[in-house]
């Protein structure tokens, strides 16, 4: 199932980025504010061909179909997708945005794919098996590299941010933290740099959905990270009819490496 998904990944990554190449692009608004243009729509639609192919009998929730209201009933297992995560910077053009395909199992994410079109990246990760990252090149992974989450150096913290999502929440929470480095980054791209090494800590104080954060907390935890709200209980799948907020809404969370937050040196003592 994994290499299925890393196939639906990379050919919805190649429509994005042929939409992405244009001179320029249609960019609508959904009832919530955020964008969606055609990449999203061509892109998901894709990744519904592609998994009822791979895997017909399991439920897969897709964001902009659940923001039409087509959500269907799910099971123990089910997929979530972000067709392209990080819109707005697909808009922008930054290269920071991804897609995103995950695996929920009885609440728990333990397969994962994120593609970046734009930086030729893609990552993937199992729970039990690992996590590893590739070059694309002609639509194709150019061989894998096992990657591993780490622990934080004696100079702080390194820190990624959301770079259209910053919250003061965010920043009050980091200020109790000795913090080398806040670098901002886009998309489920923020897991991934956890997840190979490359930073220590993403806090997220602010909204996210279920199929913005599956996938790279997949691949996150096969990298020996993990994710974690703030009252410290593992971030879970298939939330719905939460009191109070939508179906699949997240609360706040904390990623980090192969490590335990609460034996981080603090500011102050």
């Amino acid at each position: 199932m994994l290499d299925g998904f890393v196939a639906a990944a990379l050919e919805a990554g190649g429509a994005i980025l042929e939409i992405y190449r244009r001179p320029s692009f249609e960019t609508n608004s959904k009832d919530d504010g955020s964008p969606v243009t055609e990449a999203d729509t061509r892109a998901e639609a894709i990744i519904h061909r592609a998994l009822a192919l791979l895997a017909p009998g399991l439920a897969v929730v897709a964001e902009e179909a659940a923001s039409a209201g087509l959500v269907p009933e799910t099971a123990h297992d089910f997929i979530l997708v972000d067709p392209l995560d990080g819109t707005r910077e697909f808009v922008s053009r930054n290269g920071d945005f991804t897609v995103n395909i995950g695996l929920i199992r009885n609440g728990v994410a333990v397969l994962g794919v994120v593609y970046a079109p734009a930086l030729g990246l893609v990552y993937s990760g199992q729970i039990g098996t690992g996590a590893r990252r590739a070059q694309v090149a002609g639509g194709l992974p150019a061989g894998w590299t096992p990657i591993e989450a780490g622990t934080p150096g004696t100079g702080g913290l390194r820190v990624v941010g959301s770079r259209s999502h910053m919250s003061d929440e965010t920043r009050r929470y980091l200020e109790a933290f000795e913090v080398a480095d806040l670098v901002p980054v886009g998309s489920s791209l923020k897991f991934c740099k956890v997840a190979e090494g490359g930073a220590d800590l993403y806090p997220r104080m602010g909204r996210t959905m279920e199929w913005d954060t599956a996938a790279g907390d997949a691949v996150l935890r096969a990298a020996g990270g993990q994710v974690l709200t703030l009252d410290g209980a593992r971030l879970g799948y298939g939330k719905r009819r939460q009191p109070g907020d939508a179906d699949f809404a997240n609360p706040w969370f904390v990623a980090t490496g192969a490590f335990d937050m609460s034996t981080v040196r603090r500011t102050g003592g």
